[in-house]
């Protein structure tokens, strides 16, 4: 009798402990839901060197965000594999929002379309949080071309064909599509040179071995200033207003034309919505602040500050301009 008394009370002391137990780990859980985001370190990785693009915006974000959040941002470069190093860091970390994908649009816009074969899945692996930024390219030309504006460069290409060199940071590169889309667009006929980044490139047309080259303005703006380069056109969409007398390409002669690249914000798939929501409002009124928009402004660069619908969009617009012009020129890379 004593016997089965004693069973039944550890059962019933097994059973209070098994609910107490339950109860903690829902108020555990409960608690840490409810704690606000972010409360620890988030890191944003980027699949370039530092001193490029994209590592300038989000060294700026970082700054930004960083007093906002109250929490430290930290800056994890990644460079290699066309971003496929970068990209393997991101999904290495859990989805939670604390390890975030900060890069331009062509890991997503032009490398599906240039290799066969990439390390991540640019649909799947990744969510869009916001478009941060803009770095419009300039037409930039050599004092020895004649011609002081995109319609006499485009005239002096057309009377002299497959005489005039151009320059971009490798093949497959923005400034290499760039230069495609608008010679494809107007019939011209250039010698592409491509370098191994545009550390080569500039002081290659500076030099005179190129005649032409698509650049971002810090890049040659010290050599325009002192009449060693000029520039003809931009290819943005829009005129950077940091150089709001250079027309762009589109409202030259080609309608629609925009390659500029765009930085953005990814963050892994399996984010939970309500972390993605705030990453993207965080992140947009990060960038459209005015400290941030005029120090990206001074770097040549254009805030945006987009919501995650928003880059969605930009990112599908942009693949369909560039897979068309790589279709077009038949490049593909491995």
């Amino acid at each position: 009798m004593l016997h089965s008394h004693n069973a039944r009370f550890s059962r019933l002391v097994s059973s209070i402990l098994a609910v107490a137990t339950l109860a903690a780990c829902a108020l555990t859980a409960a608690t840490a839901s409810a704690q606000p985001f972010p409360n620890k370190p988030v890191k944003l990785v980027v699949p370039y060197p530092a001193g490029g693009f994209p590592d300038t915006v989000a060294r700026v974000m970082a700054k930004a965000l960083t007093e906002k959040w109250n929490q430290q941002v930290i800056i994890d470069n990644r460079p290699g594999g066309n971003g496929a190093v970068a990209a393997q860091t991101v999904k290495a970390a859990p989805a939670d929002g604390y390890t975030l994908l900060v890069t331009d649009g062509s890991m997503f816009t032009i490398n599906p379309a240039l290799y066969s074969k990439l390390e991540y899945d640019p649909k799947r692996d990744f969510l869009p949080v916001s478009a941060l930024a803009k770095a419009p390219l300039f037409l930039t030309a050599h004092p020895g071309v004649p011609a002081n504006t995109f319609a006499e460069f485009v005239a002096y290409v057309k009377a002299n064909p497959g005489t005039v060199n151009y320059g971009s940071s490798g093949i497959g590169s923005t400034h290499h599509l760039t230069a495609e889309a608008m010679s494809s667009a107007l019939g011209l006929k250039m010698v592409h040179v491509p370098f191994r980044g545009m550390g080569q490139a500039v002081p290659a047309l500076v030099g005179g071995q190129i005649q032409v080259l698509f650049s971002a303005l810090p890049a040659t703006v010290g050599f325009v200033k002192d009449n060693r380069l000029k520039l003809l056109a931009q290819n943005s969409n829009k005129r950077f207003s940091g150089a709001p007398t250079i027309p762009t390409i589109g409202e030259t002669s080609i309608p629609g034309f925009d390659f500029a690249p765009t930085t953005i914000v990814m963050a892994l798939s399996g984010t939970p919505p309500a972390i993605l929501r705030q990453l993207s409002v965080d992140a947009a009124a990060a960038a459209r602040s005015p400290s941030v928009a005029e120090t990206l402004l001074n770097s040549g660069v254009e805030v945006i500050g987009s919501s995650s619908e928003e880059l969605a969009k930009v990112l599908q617009d942009e693949a369909d301009r560039f897979s068309k012009i790589i279709k077009t020129i038949n490049i593909k890379a491995e």
